[in-house]
C-alpha cells in the first residue's frame, strides 16, 4: 500500500470520482448483463421471461447473503486497515471466505433438493413452472462463484482499489454476455438450450469473475489476503462480520422478498404484468447502479475515516456525496419519464406490456432521487457501523409499506393506480433515513471529539 492511504488525503471530490466511477463502471457491467439476459429470454417467449421474472427473488437472496456477508467483511478489513492491522483485516478475510463457502453450500443443496418445489410455489402454469424450475436449479446449485467473486471484489474496494473490482467484471460479465445467445439459440454448433442456456451462460459469467477477482488479488493487493500460517477461526469475527453485515443482507434480502410478494399480487391480474415488473426491476436496477456506485464508495472512505479518527473527512464526504446523489438520479427519472416505450421495446414488450409498462415506468420514476438518497445515505452509516439504518429503511421502502399499498391500490382501483404505492413507499422511508441518518453522524462525530 501507499505510504498514505488516497481515503485519508486524496482531495474528497476527487476521491469519490477515482472510487465511485470503477465499482459504477462494474455496477453497469453487471446490470448490463442481466439485462442482455432478459433480452435473449424474451426472444424465447413471453413465458420464459415470466420464469425469470419468478426466479429472480431466488437469485436475489443469493446476492443478498453474499453482498451483506461482504460488506460486514469490508467495513472490517477497511477499518483495521485505517488502524494499521493488516493481520486482523487478513484474519477476517480469510474467515469471510469460509462464510461465503458454507453458505454457498446451502444454497447448491437447496437447488439439488427443492427447486422444483420452489417453482411450483411461484406459479401455477405448467410450463412457467417447468422453465422456472430449470432456470433456478442451474443457478442454484453452482451458485459458489457469485460469493466468491463478491468476496474477492470486496477485498479490492476495502483497500481503495475499486478499478481492480471492476476489471474482474470485465472479465465476467462478458463471458456471459457472449454465451447468452450461443447456448440459447444453439449458436456455433452448440444445441439450443433454452432458458437452461440463460442460466449456464450466467453461472460461468460468475465463475470467470470470481477467478479473475482472486488472481487480481493475489498479485495487486499486498495488505490483504487469506491465510494459513496463524489463522485461527474466531468466532467473535463471524459475530463482528454479520453485526454490520446482517442489516445489510436483511436490506438485500427484503429486495428479494418484494419481488416475490408483488409477483404474487400481479399474477392474480396477468402473467405480463409479473413479466413487465421483472423488466422493470432489472431497468430500474441499472438506473440506479451511478447512486450504489457512490454508496459502496462512500462505506470503505466513512469507515476508514471513522477508524483513523478523522472527523472533518467524514462530514466532506457527506456533503460531497448528497449533491452528487440528486443529480444522478434525476438524470435516471428522465430517462424513464422520456423512452418508457423504447426502454419496454428492448425486451420484446407486447401490446398488453406496452399498455400496462408506459404509465407504470412514468410514475414509479417521480421517486428516483428519494430512493437515490435512502440507498447512498444507507451505505454511509454502514461505513459508520451503523447499518441498521440501511436495512430499516430498505424494508419501509422495499417491504412493509409498499406492498401492502399495492394490494390494496390494486383491488381498490385497478393495477393502473397500484404504482403509487411507490410514492408512499419512498416518501416514508426517506422521513426515516435522513432523521435517523442525521442523528447517527452527529453522534459519532461526537464521540470523536
Amino acid at each position: 500500500m501507499e505510504k498514505q492511504n488516497k481515503m485519508a488525503v486524496m482531495p474528497m471530490k476527487e476521491l469519490l470520482f477515482n472510487m465511485s466511477l470503477p465499482l459504477m463502471l462494474s455496477l453497469l457491467i453487471q446490470s448490463l448483463y442481466n439485462i442482455v439476459d432478459g433480452i435473449y429470454v424474451s426472444r424465447l417467449s413471453e413465458n420464459a421471461l415470466t420464469a425469470t421474472s419468478l426466479a429472480y427473488p431466488v437469485q436475489f437472496m443469493m446476492i443478498a447473503i453474499s453482498v451483506g456477508t461482504t460488506v460486514g467483511l469490508n467495513a472490517l478489513m477497511s477499518r483495521y486497515t485505517g488502524s494499521g492491522d493488516s493481520h486482523k483485516a487478513c484474519t477476517v478475510a480469510t474467515t469471510g471466505l469460509i462464510l461465503c463457502v458454507i453458505e454457498a453450500l446451502v444454497f447448491s443443496l437447496a437447488g439439488i433438493f427443492f427447486a422444483e418445489k420452489i417453482a411450483l410455489s411461484l406459479a401455477g402454469d405448467a410450463d412457467i413452472v417447468a422453465q422456472t424450475a430449470d432456470y433456478l436449479k442451474i443457478c442454484m446449485v453452482f451458485c459458489i462463484g457469485i460469493f466468491v467473486e463478491t468476496l474477492a471484489q470486496r477485498m479490492l474496494t476495502a483497500v481503495g482499489l475499486t478499478h481492480l473490482s471492476m476489471i474482474s467484471l470485465l472479465f465476467g460479465a462478458p463471458v456471459n454476455i457472449v454465451l447468452d445467445p450461443i447456448l440459447i439459440f444453439g449458436l456455433l454448433g452448440f444445441p439450443a438450450l433454452g432458458i437452461k442456456g440463460a442460466a449456464i451462460a450466467t453461472v460461468i459469467g460468475q465463475w470467470a469473475g470470481a477467478i479473475t477477482a482472486l488472481l487480481l488479488n493475489r498479485l495487486k493487493n499486498p495488505s490483504i489476503h487469506f491465510i494459513r500460517k496463524d489463522y485461527c477461526f474466531s468466532l467473535s469475527d463471524v459475530i463482528d462480520i454479520y453485526r454490520i453485515g446482517m442489516p445489510t443482507m436483511i436490506m438485500q434480502a427484503v429486495g428479494s422478498f418484494m419481488v416475490g410478494a408483488v409477483n404474487a399480487v400481479l399474477i392474480a391480474y396477468s402473467n405480463t404484468a409479473v413479466a413487465f415488473f421483472g423488466v422493470y426491476y432489472k431497468l430500474q436496477n441499472f438506473v440506479m447502479l451511478p447512486m450504489n456506485g457512490l454508496g459502496q464508495a462512500a462505506l470503505p472512505i466513512a469507515a476508514f475515516n471513522y477508524g483513523s479518527n478523522n472527523k472533518d473527512r467524514i462530514r466532506e464526504l457527506y456533503k460531497t456525496l448528497v449533491p452528487l446523489t440528486l443529480i444522478m438520479s434525476l438524470v435516471g427519472m428522465a430517462i424513464f419519464e422520456l423512452l418508457p416505450s423504447q426502454l419496454l421495446s428492448l425486451f420484446n414488450a407486447s401490446r398488453e406490456m406496452l399498455r400496462i409498462g408506459v404509465p407504470a415506468l412514468r410514475i414509479i420514476a417521480v421517486t428516483f432521487p428519494l430512493a437515490a438518497y435512502i440507498i447512498v445515505n444507507g451505505y454511509f452509516c454502514t461505513g459508520l457501523g451503523n447499518s441498521v439504518i440501511n436495512m430499516i429503511s430498505a424494508a419501509i421502502r422495499q417491504l412493509i409499506v409498499l406492498v401492502p399499498c399495492l394490494a390494496i391500490l390494486v383491488r381498490s382501483f385497478g393495477l393502473d393506480k397500484a404504482w403509487y404505492a411507490f410514492w408512499i413507499a419512498e416518501i416514508c422511508s426517506f422521513i426515516y433515513s435522513y432523521l435517523r441518518g442525521k442523528k447517527e453522524m452527529d453522534t459519532k462525530l461526537a464521540e470523536q471529539l
